[in-house]
């Protein structure tokens, strides 16, 4: 779906990103690599193929959009490094785009590790008039686009019919973007009057009526 904020194009895609026609920027968030490598060694059951689909998911994504610049809103690796850091680097050598990593609270491992992979690591951006943040973040004269939510919709049917989806949700200043891995969960938000809702249902980015 393509919206316009200030101004500006943007597309919402249904894996969560969200490109920035102007600048040639991809904005993805949460992707959480690392995580089910990280649960699995504690035992947890999670199918091998989610690690892979990640990466698949990022690679079709900047195949799509052809970005000049990649940047993560946070939370890219979920905690310390593992196996899937390797398979990371390779996907990093395979990737073109210069690469920035807006640091989340997920985000431990060393900065040293992302420099010697030319990604720079920051804890926010500014650019024209949008602030770039992990934490959801209101700077006055700024709109800003974060993550760290996984912002989730509740959708009610006639009956006790419900459906959870993952969404952008927007404010008058600010767009929080879905998480973009696999294996991140759902935080439900309930929207207030002026806000913006834009679920993602399977193949689809719909704009929620919410009166």
């Amino acid at each position: 779906m393509t919206i316009t904020i200030q101004n500006q194009t943007f597309i919402l895609h249904t894996s969560g990103a969200l490109f920035w026609e102007t600048r040639k920027l991809l904005l993805i968030s949460d992707v959480h690599l690392g995580k089910v490598s990280h649960f699995r060694k504690h035992g947890v059951a999670i199918p091998n193929n989610v690690v892979s689909e990640n990466f698949k998911r990022l690679t079709d994504i900047v195949d799509f959009f052809k970005p000049e610049k990649i940047i993560f809103l946070g939370d890219l690796f979920h905690s310390s490094k593992n196996k899937e850091w390797d398979l990371f680097e390779k996907w990093v050598e395979c990737c073109t785009n210069t690469i920035i990593l807006i640091a989340g609270n997920h985000d431990i491992i060393d900065k040293k590790h992302y420099l010697e992979l030319d990604i720079d690591v920051v804890e926010f951006l500014e650019i024209d008039d949008f602030l770039l943040t992990h934490h959801p973040t209101l700077k006055e004269g700024f709109f800003n686009f974060s993550g760290h939510i996984h912002p989730g919709i509740m959708l009610r049917g006639f009956g006790a019919q419900s459906l959870k989806l993952p969404c952008f949700f927007q404010k008058e200043n600010q767009m929080i973007l879905a998480a973009f891995g696999e294996f991140t969960g759902k935080h439900i938000l309930k929207p207030e009057q002026n806000d913006i809702v834009y679920a993602i249902a399977n193949d689809e980015v719909i704009r929620i009526n919410l009166n």
